[in-house]
């Protein structure tokens, strides 16, 4: 009996990792329209920020390129590509590891890991991938300074 009684747990845990795995799994949006905490999206901002269930979150130790308020356009343009690059990260699956840190914005944005479906930190695959830089840095290296 305990032998059966311990498979029928494993499997019950089993099936509930999965059903957790997948409600990260899927398309994440790229946000859009105001009220974001009260309507509780999970939403990409830009290649660091994300809105996850109406909550702002930064991603820690990296700096994406600005898609609102870029510098030059070459900023504005890898912008675009690290939001869309999170967004196609994030929808094979993550989950969120929150720093209990939060930055010294007005918006007091959680700092935050966002972890892949293998793993791997998606802040710094964009980092690898010439889509962030390390945070902190000094200065914009996308346009030059």
């Amino acid at each position: 009996m305990g032998v059966i009684y311990s498979m029928i747990v494993w499997l019950m845990l089993i099936a509930i990792s999965m059903l957790l795995i997948a409600r990260c799994a899927g398309a994440v949006e790229i946000c859009s329209g105001g009220h974001r905490a009260e309507r509780k999206v999970t939403c990409v901002v830009d290649g660091d920020t994300i809105w996850q269930r109406g909550l702002k979150m930064r991603l820690l130790d990296i700096d994406a390129p600005e898609t609102f308020g870029a510098e030059c356009p070459r900023e504005k343009a890898l912008g675009e590509k690290a939001k869309l690059r999170l967004q196609e990260l994030m929808g094979g699956g993550y989950r969120i590891a929150n720093s209990g840190l939060s930055d010294r914005t007005t918006d007091h944005r959680a700092l935050v890991r966002v972890f892949i479906r293998n793993g791997r930190d998606a802040g710094q695959e964009l980092v690898k991938e010439g889509l962030a830089q390390p945070w902190p840095n000094k200065g914009n290296k996308w346009c030059g300074r």
